[in-house]
């Protein structure tokens, strides 16, 4: 049994369904890239993602996100030891390999941003110190649909950072069976570790390695553009909903993403499915719509959809 395979079977002892989440999970960490997750509270992303650090031998933090929430409270502080007559620095819970940032758009813009500036540098700077972290370092960010009260929307700029944004929804009713025996049973209790950080390592190297031909990148790179121009794509019926479409980032983690993909599916090498298949969740927080949207009830989903069916494929 390949690595991949054995840390799919141990996360399977917590985990019900939700493949796609767990898919999206080892993409992320593979690729260095953090994921967004939006669905309703209770459908396991806490486990999925505490399990998955549990089979990798990491380090898992959570920080539930709430509207008195400080930047130092992610970050961390220096704090005056009286009995030293100095400052100490007291490291926040980024320094972990598996973050789990819970509801964030609960919390305000400086929160949301100090936590987007740490999982783009990759250092913390605290008082006049500035620390490194650890490596692998992935951040998965929980959100509740934005309808729902109390909520601040994250900025576009501030979900660009993201490199997978996955939408969870329930379970079905036999799943929903399944998880009441394994919780009964206490399953998740004897998951095992069956990679390091080494093997991580590893397979971050092998997945830069899978080979990706000239034409699938030029493939990749009409995606994205076809999201900003649909015309010049012969795309009829969606430009005029269209406020911009998914920036630069977009095709870099295309890029990443669909060799990530491949790998997970035991291949050295990209097809046009690998694409097709991860484009949804690198494109769908990176498209912005107009109100001629909203007030037509059209996603960011459907645009993907129609330049999908519509670009030819190599």
């Amino acid at each position: 049994m390949n690595k991949v395979a054995a840390i799919k079977k141990e996360v399977a002892k917590a985990i019900v369904g939700h493949e796609h989440l767990i898919d999206a999970l080892l993409i992320g960490l593979l690729s260095n890239g953090h994921i967004l997750v939006e669905g309703v509270p209770g459908l396991a992303k806490t486990t999925a993602i505490n399990a998955l650090a549990r089979a990798l031998g990491l380090d898992f933090k959570r920080v539930q996100f709430t509207p008195d929430l400080l930047p130092s409270d992610i970050t961390g502080t220096e704090v005056f030891d009286p009995k030293e007559g100095e400052f100490k620095i007291k490291k926040g819970p980024v320094f972990t390999n598996l973050l789990l940032a819970d509801e964030i758009n609960r919390a305000p813009a400086k929160v949301q941003a100090a936590l987007l500036e740490v999982m783009q540098e990759r250092q913390v700077t605290i008082g006049q110190e500035s620390f490194t972290l650890d490596r692998p370092f992935l951040v998965m960010a929980t959100q509740n649909p934005i309808e729902q009260e109390g909520t601040y929307p994250l900025p576009e700029a501030q979900l660009d950072r993201f490199m997978l944004k996955v939408i969870v929804s329930y379970n079905t009713p036999q799943e929903e069976v399944e998880i009441i025996k394994k919780v009964a049973s206490n399953e998740a209790s004897k998951i095992e570790q069956v990679a390091s950080k080494e093997d991580i390592f590893v397979m971050q190297d092998e997945v830069k390695n899978v080979h990706i031909d000239e034409a699938l990148i030029e493939y990749i790179v009409s995606i994205v553009y076809a999201t900003r121009e649909p015309k010049k794509y012969n795309i009829e019926g969606i430009s005029e909903y269209i406020e911009l479409g998914a920036s630069p980032r977009a095709s870099i983690n295309l890029y990443n993403g669909a060799k990530a993909k491949a790998y997970l599916s035991g291949k050295d090498y990209v097809t046009p499915l690998d694409i097709a298949t991860i484009a949804p969740d690198i494109l769908r927080h990176r498209i912005v719509l107009n109100y001629k949207a909203e007030a037509a009830g059209i996603s960011s989903d459907y645009i993907i959809e129609k330049v999908l069916a519509t670009l030819p494929v190599p």
